[in-house]
């Protein structure tokens, strides 16, 4: 993303430019942030492994973006069953982690890398040396995370960049009042994260470290396909937010309005706050099914 500034009669003008890469302008025609209404997880998951299986058969070392949390599970399951199936092959890609807890022992089962192991990896039959995260461990963490940086910009960048959202708008760990325009670095959670990833720590808050690596709101908007997630109604003003609200470093997610190629799938329940949730769902419905999202 490109900030350009500009001051004409005390006005200070702010110009925001959307990434570079892009799609296809003729065989997409989209919303700036395209929304997808399902009655529920399952159908949204359904429809999340149509696109990965689809970029996939088509690209079979494809880069993809990987969430943790509760959120993305039904997509990983949905994609167990097909690669069961023989529907598809997820062993040549590539696989970068969003981001890493600070300070937990290698292996600790709530370290994103063993979530992902158990979810992702061995599940999918993927190249475990293939897949990447922050080195939370590391004796510097700068350092560490600009490693990270180099490795995702080596591989090509991500294609297609799962996300979920925090029901304060984060996106990563990229808590309120984070850059628009940041990288991966070293950041502080807030309480209220603490609190809602405590049921990954037996429920106790005070287990969940208090810092991470996390891709910056900059990094991950340099994905070329960004697909975030929210299922209940307790993302529904975060969701509401995202979509129709301003675009704000109060609530990073709003930076997909800024994104070519952005897709927020959520149920009928994380729907209920959109104002204009009809216009999306005729949208939706009216799109041609070879178009995909």
């Amino acid at each position: 993303m490109t900030l350009g500034f500009g001051v004409a009669s005390s006005v200070v003008v702010i110009i925001l430019a959307a990434p570079a890469r892009t799609t296809d302008p003729i065989t997409r025609n989209i919303l700036p942030v395209e929304v997808v209404i399902l009655p529920d997880a399952r159908d949204g998951a359904r429809l999340v492994a149509d696109a990965i299986t689809a970029l996939v058969a088509d690209r079979p070392d494809a880069v993809l973006g990987l969430a943790t949390g509760s959120t993305p599970e039904p997509v990983y399951q949905e994609l167990v069953r097909r690669q069961q199936a023989g529907a598809v092959d997820l062993s040549a890609t590539t696989g970068f982690l969003l981001d890493e807890y600070v300070g937990l022992r290698p292996g600790h089962p709530a370290s994103y890398r063993a979530v992902i192991d158990r979810q992702v990896i061995a599940p999918l039959g993927m190249t475990a040396d293939r897949v990447s995260g922050p080195d939370g461990g590391a004796a510097d963490l700068q350092a560490a995370c600009r490693d990270y940086e180099r490795r995702i910009a080596a591989a090509g960048g991500v294609d297609l960049q799962l996300l979920g959202l925090g029901a304060d708008g984060h996106i990563g760990f990229n808590e309120p009042s984070s850059s628009l325009g940041s990288r991966t670095r070293l950041k502080t959670l807030t309480e209220r994260t603490r609190h809602d990833n405590a049921r990954f720590f037996d429920g106790d808050a005070a287990a969940v470290p208090q810092h991470v690596l996390t891709q910056g709101v900059g990094t991950i908007l340099e994905a070329s396909h960004i697909v975030l997630l929210a299922w209940g109604e307790a993302k529904a003003e975060a969701v509401a937010r995202l979509v129709e609200g301003p675009i704000t470093a109060m609530v990073p997610a709003s930076a997909l309005q800024l994104h070519p190629h952005a897709t927020v799938v959520v149920d009928t329940p994380a729907a209920s706050a959109l104002a204009l949730r009809d216009y999306y769902e005729a949208v939706f419905a009216a799109k041609p099914g070879w178009q995909g999202i």
